[in-house]
């Protein structure tokens, strides 16, 4: 039997929480059309008669100097010394500029093994497919190189493949049919923040963090009751999201209810939200220390 702890890291937008989901088969990292969507470090857990593959979705690697943006660059790179091995997804449809080069140069530092996969090559053009694949050669040269579609699961079995090829011996961490590690609060709040940053555009998605207030259960009706706000970081910005008449937090809460509601199998939910103003929480660390982790 294999254990092993896998680092999932890749420019934002670049297909890891994508990959992350498919090879759970079960939401584990929320998704978005917005680059940077995932801001923590989450585990998804796979097991199969081979042994268990702990994965960690990092935040895309973004060169920024803006303080919630170092954080989640901090966070990806502190993430990469902390496992067995580590899988570095490059979307070739994006040239390789500052960035690829500088989460490249970091990547080439490691002693763990790292497991090179160009994802979406199912819409890849023979050239993109050749200059990403010289790209890895001149920065990682010697490095396994895969291909693969996250999102259509093409090439994911070879993935799993090269990494128990890595994975030590060891007992499973983790039960056999677990598939995260997240806790309840921080599970509903991704879930509805997925759905908020999915409903608006531009910067409205980075000014987006979503608190839970109260879980309440009622043995009596068989209820769950979920309180949460989503804040946002000026009072503009609560007109988009909530919406016309109520329209936008309507559609947020109908397209949170179900996956909230496989959470509480048997149980019925009803989810409060509302959305509130926190100014320049991007900047103030104590927010990002709860929220950061």
């Amino acid at each position: 039997m294999k254990c092993a702890t896998v680092a999932i890291i890749g420019r934002p937008s670049a297909g890891k929480s994508t990959l992350l989901n498919t090879i759970c088969e079960m939401k584990v990292s929320i998704t978005a059309s917005t680059p940077q969507t995932t801001r923590n470090a989450i585990r998804g857990i796979y097991t199969d008669e081979r042994g268990q593959l702990i994965f960690t979705d990092t935040p895309g690697f973004h060169l920024s100097e803006k303080t919630l943006n170092k954080r989640l660059q901090e966070t990806a790179l502190r993430t990469l010394e902390e496992n067995d091995a580590v899988l570095y997804l490059l979307d070739a449809k994006r040239s390789a500029g500052e960035e690829e080069k500088a989460l490249a140069s970091h990547i080439a530092k490691l002693k763990t093994p790292v497991i090179c996969v160009i994802n979406k090559t199912d819409i890849l053009k023979e050239q993109e497919l050749a200059d990403a694949q010289a790209f890895l050669e001149e920065m990682l040269p010697g490095k396994t190189v895969l291909g693969a579609s996250a999102k259509l699961d093409e090439g994911v079995d070879e993935i799993l493949i090269e990494l128990f090829k890595h994975a030590p011996e060891g007992e499973l961490l983790y039960p056999a049919d677990a598939y995260t590690d997240q806790n309840l609060e921080f599970r509903i709040s991704e879930i509805i923040r997925e759905k908020a940053i999915n409903l608006v555009t531009e910067e409205i998605p980075h000014a987006i963090y979503v608190e839970i207030a109260d879980i309440e259960y009622s043995e009596e009706n068989n209820t769950v009751w979920v309180r949460a706000f989503i804040v946002v970081e000026r009072d503009t910005q609560k007109g988009i999201v909530v919406g016309k008449r109520g329209a936008g937090i309507a559609k947020i809460r109908k397209g949170a209810e179900p996956e909230i509601r496989q959470i509480f199998p048997g149980k019925k939910l009803r989810l409060d939200l509302r959305v509130k103003a926190q100014d320049k929480w991007r900047n103030n660390s104590i927010i990002l220390d709860r929220i950061l982790r």
